[in-house]
């Protein structure tokens, strides 16, 4: 159940030790109110900075619906199966936004939305994930599930480990497909009352090494189940699950992956980006490319790799991730099989030496992608006041001729470790921000200048703080950002009523 402990408003949840301490306590009813994240109360920080967005639409290429996916923006993390970031409906535009948020001692940080307008959501904890569905509005629990416990010795970072339940998917039946801390796959369906169901379970323990983990799964074009584990084991189940079929590419991977509509997987590891297709029971390479790396875990990184899910950009012509060099790099690569010319099309530096690294996906929205600056975020540091935490959002173009790439913008917004997300209809790039010592803002930046539209207070101190958790836009215009406390969100005046 998801768990809200008793004890009130803590003061435990101020510092990252207390919260590691913080043991499981009774449930949160289902349908009870819940109590809001409590802020730090010595802040006095400003609740809005800068002027409300004028809606300045974006034009790019869209991108077509999974056919085992519920619909695009709102079946994944990254919103849909070229893993682009974007959405074609609004986000907040200022307009008097208010704020709420619900304290349940998790990260909510991947939200999908059914078709019924919930969301559905893993809220990852010390002990366990939680599977929830939550009211849209009131961020009440309308139903929980118990997915399996991390594992004794696991030997990882819980506020770094992403495996188990972090990425997940909803399926075009409103069906919640996850990977477990136990190496299998869930499938889960929403009952009446509302409820969750365990429908099918996928054993993928004897396929994997007993320290391995699922880090993601996602389906292909033909209803594939396929998985990346975080030690490089790569494979799918097929619909009817009688056999895992598998791979090891010797790498280790950190982050999801992406699917296209010819059937392909494209994973990035510490190593490499892969294109990969099934073909005769097997895990097939169409194509591999290597990318610069220093080898190192930079500060504000959970891997010592390129930290990118791969994103299709160009209606469909390119895949671009970030290398792990110094500077690091936006890489553009040519998607195609055989292609004219060198894989590697452009590399564009981001941000400075000795100062650049990233842990998020890029947005990829027609020839352009918005890389963000991760190097030096660690819960330590937020705590410490950040002063280590480097700036900057940056905006990378592919030139017309499709021959080389250039910077379009950089931003001075400090953005420690939220996966940004661009509304195509607003304009808006939405980013989470923590300007000052335990000040924590949703950003509205313009695509087209990178210039800062407006920043609104989501709240003080470390329940705020989202740790990797990204934006999500649902279709009314609200916004919602996973962080250590639980949940926040995000609404103009109009959707509110008022």
């Amino acid at each position: 159940m998801l768990s809200m402990p008793r004890w009130g408003l803590a003061a435990a949840l101020m510092t990252a030790a207390a919260l590691c301490a913080a043991a499981p306590a009774p449930a949160q009813v289902v349908g009870q109110p819940v109590t809001p994240i409590p802020p730090d109360p010595v802040a006095d920080p400003p609740e809005f900075v800068g002027n409300p967005a004028t809606a300045d639409s974006v034009d790019a290429p869209s991108v077509p619906r999974h056919p085992f996916m519920a619909p695009n923006g709102l079946s994944n993390l990254h919103d849909d199966a070229y893993q682009t970031d974007t959405y074609t409906w609004s986000g907040p535009l200022g307009e008097d936004t208010t704020t709420d948020s619900a304290l349940f001692f998790r990260e909510c940080a991947s939200i999908t939305v059914d078709s019924a307008g919930r969301l559905v959501t893993v809220c990852v904890g010390l002990d366990h994930p939680v599977l929830a569905m939550l009211d849209p509005q009131t961020l009440e629990p309308l139903a929980t599930f118990d997915l399996p416990p991390r594992q004794p010795g696991a030997g990882s970072n819980p506020f770094t480990d992403f495996s188990g339940g972090g990425y997940f998917y909803l399926d075009r039946h409103d069906r919640i497909v996850a990977p477990t801390t136990t190496r299998h796959i869930y499938v889960i369906r929403e009952t009446d009352g509302p409820g969750f169901e365990l429908r099918r379970d996928l054993d993928l323990s004897g396929a994997l090494a007993s320290d391995d983990k699922i880090i993601s799964a996602l389906p292909d074009w033909h209803g594939r189940i396929w998985f990346a584990s975080t030690h490089g084991v790569v494979g799918w189940v097929g619909r009817n699950a009688a056999r895992v079929h598998k791979r090891e590419l010797g790498e280790p991977i950190g982050n999801s992956f992406m699917v296209d509509e010819q059937g392909s997987v494209y994973m990035v590891t510490d190593g490499a980006l892969y294109r990969l297709e099934a073909h005769a029971g097997e895990v097939r390479t169409v194509w591999r490319a290597g990318y610069a790396n220093t080898g190192e875990v930079k500060p504000g990184q959970t891997q010592a790799g390129s930290g990118t899910t791969p994103t299709m950009i160009g209606g469909g012509r390119w895949v671009a991730i970030t290398d792990n060099a110094d500077p690091m790099n936006a890489v553009v690569y040519q998607r195609a099989r055989n292609p004219d010319g060198k894989r590697v099309i452009c590399k564009e530096p981001l941000f400075e030496e000795g100062a650049s690294a990233t842990d998020q996906s890029l947005i990829g929205a027609g020839r352009s992608v918005v890389a963000e600056n991760n190097y030096g975020y660690t819960l330590a540091e937020v705590e410490s006041g950040g002063d280590a935490i480097e700036p900057g959002l940056q905006r990378v173009d592919v030139d017309r001729d499709g021959r080389g790439c250039d910077t379009a913008w950089t931003s001075d917004e400090r953005a420690p470790s939220v996966v940004p997300k661009l509304s195509l209809e607003a304009g808006l790039v939405y980013t989470y921000t923590f300007p000052t010592d335990q000040d924590w803002y949703l950003t509205a930046i313009d695509f087209r200048t990178g210039e800062t539209e407006y920043s609104r207070l989501a709240g003080t101190g470390l329940g705020f703080n989202n740790n990797y958790a990204p934006v999500t836009l649902t279709p009314d215009g609200t916004a919602y950002v996973g962080v250590l406390g639980g949940v926040t969100m995000f609404q103009d005046a109009a959707a509110t009523g008022r």
